[in-house]
């Protein structure tokens, strides 16, 4: 399976997914953070990975300044309905509202749906296998190049 991206040069060979992996606010429980990184950089991609207590807009300029294609957050604090939708909105006031949000941790099933309708595209809870993240990245990725 190709992990790839559209590079934006045509007959120019596709570059690598890039991924930033980040650790919004409070929580200093960086372990799961650290696995999802080490897989998705062992499936191909180019992982930033910008370490504990990111501010949102800490994050969305690592977003910008690195070109990702997907913005990846890890959270296990509780603090997902306020930090999602700001970094979302930071995103977009940057034109960046293109790069797919996905978020790990733990969220209550009450939540999803609230923040599936401010953008972000997938949760994956504690216990998802490292495969099928990859897998649902690099399906996203086929998809967005075509």
């Amino acid at each position: 399976m190709e992990n790839t991206a559209k590079s934006g040069l045509i007959g120019s060979p596709p570059r690598p997914i890039r991924v930033l992996v980040a650790k919004p606010g409070l929580d200093g429980h960086d372990r799961g953070a650290k696995v999802v990184a080490t897989a998705l950089r062992d499936a191909g991609m180019e992982v930033i990975y910008t370490g504990l207590h990111q501010t949102p807009e800490m994050i969305t300029e690592a977003a910008v300044q690195e070109d990702v294609d997907i913005v990846g957050l890890s959270i296990l604090s509780g603090a997902h309905l306020t930090l999602v939708p700001r970094i979302r909105e930071l995103l977009r006031e940057k034109g960046r509202d293109d790069a797919l949000l996905v978020i790990g941790g733990i969220i209550p099933p009450e939540d999803v749906e609230q923040l599936e309708s401010q953008g972000v595209a997938k949760l994956f809870g504690p216990g998802t296998s490292t495969h099928d993240i990859v897998d649902y990245i690099t399906a996203w990725a086929q998809r967005a190049s075509e």
